[in-house]
């Protein structure tokens, strides 16, 4: 009888076939592979270069923060060095004048500055921000002071010579916070604590007992603050220098120095409370793992 049962297909072909469609299986996922990688290597290009321009912004703004600092502290100096060694004992009105716009100048790109960062979502203090107002305040309404020279300038002046020496501690108190605000706000935001728009306020120091040193300095600054304003107020009563002016500024060094002195002891309390949480939570963690290794 004849074989009527169909033959089966040839294997060569289908095994053929399936080698084709595995290669190009193969070639498929070794092109997206190769796509992805360059992508990957893009993208991490793109964010090293946007972290380096985030440090060389960073690196600009502190360099401008130390420069105003020094300038805050060096400006003044020289002003009252000249009113003793060339000027006898009266200042000019001009370059006190230009010294109080540029504060003028000074505080109001500050209060501006702080309030776009704190709409930003930074964690600034808004004291910081009202501190930068009253400043803005003083140096505006030392502007108007009147400066003659005269028979009896140096009296007049005892005003304007208190001014500037507040703008003297001023400045050693900006170059201080500065170095301790730079090296606190690089360990925070290397442990992941503080993004980089963050404003330092002093939660803990920077460096091993930084804080503790800092923070006598600060107080000893701020009742020369205070001290200064009350100079002002006794020269307006007495009757040297009775200008509103004089006044004013007397009440507004005052008041800053009051709430500078407030927000640091309010920021020493908060340190202890985060360093006191910090022991609690590691005596507990200890007391955890001795209990276990009872138990085991």
């Amino acid at each position: 009888m004849r074989n009527t049962a169909e033959e089966p297909p040839p294997i060569d072909g289908e095994v053929y076939r399936l080698v084709e469609q595995t290669k190009e299986l193969q070639e498929i996922a070794a092109s997206l592979i190769s796509r992805t990688t360059r992508e990957e290597d893009a993208l991490r290009q793109r964010v090293a270069s946007l972290d380096s321009h985030i440090n060389s912004l960073l690196n600009s703004k502190h360099t401008d923060k130390d420069r105003t600092a020094y300038l805050f502290l060096c400006l003044p100096t020289l002003l009252l060095v000249l009113r003793s060694r060339i000027w006898d004992g009266c200042l000019p009105a001009l370059p006190v004048q230009l010294y109080q716009a540029w504060l003028l100048y000074l505080y109001t790109g500050l209060a501006l500055r702080e309030n776009i960062l704190r709409v930003n979502g930074s964690d600034i203090r808004p004291w910081w921000i009202k501190h930068h107002y009253c400043a803005m305040v003083m140096a505006l309404i030392s502007l108007t002071w009147e400066i003659e020279r005269g028979p009896n300038c140096a009296q007049k002046q005892i005003g304007v010579e208190l001014f500037l020496k507040w703008a003297i501690m001023q400045g050693v108190a900006m170059i201080l916070q500065n170095i301790y605000q730079r090296q606190r706000l690089y360990t925070r935001i290397a442990l992941g604590k503080a993004r980089r728009m963050d404003v330092v306020w002093g939660e803990t120091a920077g460096v091993a007992g930084q804080l503790l040193l800092l923070c006598p300095i600060l107080f000893v600054l701020q009742g020369f603050e205070a001290y200064i304003g009350v100079l002002l107020l006794k020269t307006a009563l007495v009757g040297f220098s009775s200008e509103w002016q004089v006044i004013t500024c007397g009440i507004l060094l005052i008041i800053m120095a009051v709430g500078n002195f407030v927000k640091t002891v309010q920021t020493l309390v908060t340190k202890s409370r985060v360093k006191a949480k910090i022991r609690r939570g590691k005596s507990r963690q200890e007391l955890s793992q001795v209990s276990d290794d009872k138990t085991l």
